[in-house]
């Protein structure tokens, strides 16, 4: 399928979900992946994150990669690199190893995603990790220097630290109340606020609720 066709099938109206259905159309197809993302377009890169092969990266196409999203606004670098990582990089070894060496990577967007993938890694509850500690005395030593899309995912693992590991919850729970990140944040109905004291109290009533 061409470049030129793929475009002509997304404009500021393609949902999310229509990406997905072209994807699933089009399959693994990296040169295609290469041509759409080359665009520098948003939702082009999105498709392309969906269909590269991971057998075809290296340290420095995915270095590239990471840089190239940097160009985009806020909201979108980060979105490109979630779907990055939860299509690509998560389903590799070799690029599992490469993301957790992220943690003091030069990109900000790398280090975010060294955090996600904590966070994706404690969400379920079933696994208690070694280096749990160690990540939390980090999150309370840096949280504050980070870029505002690191601060939100080191906040988050934070989270799910203090909603499963007990132990640490009051030390998550304070690491909320000293840096007040997210404090005065409007969320929707139905959604859990980022601030940590208010996100671990919900989320642990929710679980001894089911």
């Amino acid at each position: 399928m061409k470049a030129e066709n793929i475009l002509s099938q997304i404009d500021a109206n393609t949902k999310l979900g229509d990406l997905r259905k072209i994807a699933k159309e089009i399959k693994k197809d990296h040169e295609l992946a290469l041509e759409l993302w080359s665009t520098g377009m948003f939702l082009p890169r999105l498709l392309a994150t969906l269909i590269m092969d991971k057998k075809l990266f290296s340290e420095d196409v995915i270095n590239k990669l990471s840089k190239d999203m940097q160009a985009h606004t806020f909201d979108e670098r980060n979105n490109l690199m979630d779907w990055f990582m939860a299509n690509q990089l998560t389903k590799d070894n070799e690029a599992i190893n490469l993301l957790k060496s992220w943690q003091n990577s030069p990109f900000a967007l790398q280090r975010r995603a060294f955090w996600y993938y904590q966070a994706r890694l404690r969400w379920t509850g079933k696994i208690l990790f070694e280096n749990t500690g160690d990540l939390l005395s980090d999150i309370e030593a840096n949280i504050m220097q980070e870029e505002p899309e690191v601060q939100w995912a080191m906040n988050f693992t934070a989270g799910w630290i203090g909603i499963y590991e007990e132990k640490f919850r009051e030390r998550c729970i304070k690491v909320g109340e000293k840096t007040g990140l997210y404090i005065n944040e409007k969320v929707a109905k139905g959604c859990t606020p980022n601030y940590l004291p208010e996100f671990i109290r919900i989320e642990v009533n929710k679980r001894k609720n089911k």
